[in-house]
C-alpha cells in the first residue's frame, strides 16, 4: 500500500508548486513568478519542480521581514 499517496498534505515534506501556492494563499502564477525571481526556492525531481516544506516557511519569513522593513 502506498502510504505516501494517502498522507495528508500538511505531513508531506515536498509539495508541488500548485499545493505550495495553495498553502501560501497565493495563485499558481504568483508562485511561479516568485520562483523565477528566486524568492521561493524549489528542487527538481525529474521533470517535476517541488517545494520543500522548510522553504515554504523560509518564504513566509522573507515576507514577514519585508513587511517589518516597510513599516
Amino acid at each position: 500500500m502506498a502510504t505516501a499517496a494517502l498522507a495528508p498534505v500538511a505531513r508531506r515534506r515536498l509539495h508541488s508548486v500548485e499545493v505550495a501556492a495553495e498553502l501560501l494563499g497565493i495563485g499558481r502564477t504568483a508562485a511561479y513568478d516568485e520562483i523565477r525571481l528566486g524568492r521561493l526556492r524549489t528542487v527538481r525531481r525529474g521533470r517535476r519542480r517541488l517545494v520543500p516544506s522548510e522553504w515554504i516557511d523560509e518564504y513566509v519569513e522573507l515576507l514577514k521581514r519585508e513587511a517589518e522593513a516597510a513599516a
